[in-house]
């Protein structure tokens, strides 16, 4: 098929970068890490939506989600260095959007008025494939902003491409965040140990010299880590390398991707198995459902056949910590699928 033809059936372009390639050759999980990166014929017949987590609806300027009372979400490119097969946003990731910030003085003077943000996240697409100059311009309508304490970036590319962090410029742009009274904070995207290069691993311990905070989150993805050997094992290698595990995220029924889901009961059978093989020092993740409703924490299936939840953020904030549970229906593998 034709390029046109893939992205008029809605499938993400094929383009991985050449250090990456060569990372999961090498790795010894070739097998499994391959399905990241490399297109299936099974994204043909793989049913779902493109927006799952009500990005469109918390939309408050073009650009800025203001889901969360205390986040600011700013999509600053449709770009990334390599692209996921199970990316949540391939409806704009990769090909033309709209949903890009054009203006970032007018996303400052948003979350200036809205004394209740205190931090923001620059995400995407992949924040890293724009320039440090660039990076640099979003900063200054972002850091003199009193309220906000954190900056936050979502990445892949010390996964994808590790030697980005390199660059000469950067260490000025996280000392500018420093220097502004205000946290630097690297969200990487490891989902699987054979992803973690030194490279890698030699930039991340460099920038936590610089005072930058790591957190890392990844997506349980059937066929690629639902093996609570592999993510024990990425879990302890990231806190080993100063970065906390933070979301082990349910792949989201997204059109093109939903066979990368794994059955509600099957995850938390996983995620039990991960934390039986963790110190408790380790043990810093949650697992979740980003749903259009907020974040829900999947706690476990019980033995009377019911789903057990909690809101780890709503948009409203008397749901937040609440418990809830569902009758379990077996395959179900996001919170649709259960009957209320």
């Amino acid at each position: 098929m034709t390029e046109a033809e893939l992205q008029a059936s809605s499938i993400t372009r094929h383009h991985v970068t050449r250090s990456y390639r060569q990372q999961i050759a090498h790795s010894g999980y070739y097998d499994q890490l391959k399905y990241i990166v490399e297109p299936s014929v099974k994204e043909f017949d793989s049913p779902g939506a493109f927006d799952t987590s009500g990005e469109h609806d918390n939309t408050v300027l073009p650009g800025l989600q203001h889901k969360y009372a205390q986040t600011g979400l700013l999509l600053v490119t449709n770009r990334c260095a390599s692209y996921c097969r199970f990316c949540f946003r391939k409806r704009l990731v990769g090909r033309e959007s709209d949903e890009i910030v054009p203006d970032v003085a007018k996303v400052g003077e948003y979350i200036g008025g809205h004394p209740e943000m205190t931090n923001v996240l620059l995400s995407g697409g992949d924040p890293f494939v724009l320039s440090t100059a660039k990076l640099d311009e979003i900063l200054t309508h972002l850091l003199p902003i009193p309220h906000l304490n954190s900056i936050r970036i979502g990445t892949k590319f010390l996964a994808f491409e590790p030697n980005r962090f390199d660059d000469p410029a950067l260490p000025a742009f996280f000392r500018r965040i420093r220097d502004a009274g205000k946290t630097a904070v690297l969200v990487t995207h490891f989902d699987h140990i054979g992803e973690i290069s030194v490279d890698a691993e030699r930039n991340i311990r460099s920038l936590r010299a610089q005072e930058v905070q790591f957190l890392n989150q990844s997506v349980l993805l059937a066929g690629v880590n639902d093996n609570p050997e592999i993510l024990a094992a990425t879990f302890a290698k990231c806190h080993q390398m100063g970065v906390r595990p933070y979301y082990l995220f349910q792949a989201r029924p997204v059109k093109g991707a939903s066979h990368f889901q794994v059955p509600l009961r099957r995850g938390s059978e996983i995620t039990r198995g991960v934390n039986q093989r963790l110190a408790g020092i380790e043990k810093t993740f949650k697992y979740i459902m980003s749903h259009y409703t907020g974040k829900i924490e999947i706690l476990d299936v019980g033995d009377d056949g019911r789903v057990y939840m909690r809101y780890h953020q709503n948009k409203s904030p008397d749901k937040i910590g609440k418990v809830f549970s569902r009758p379990y229906t077996e395959t179900a593998c996001w919170l649709d699928d259960l009957p209320e």
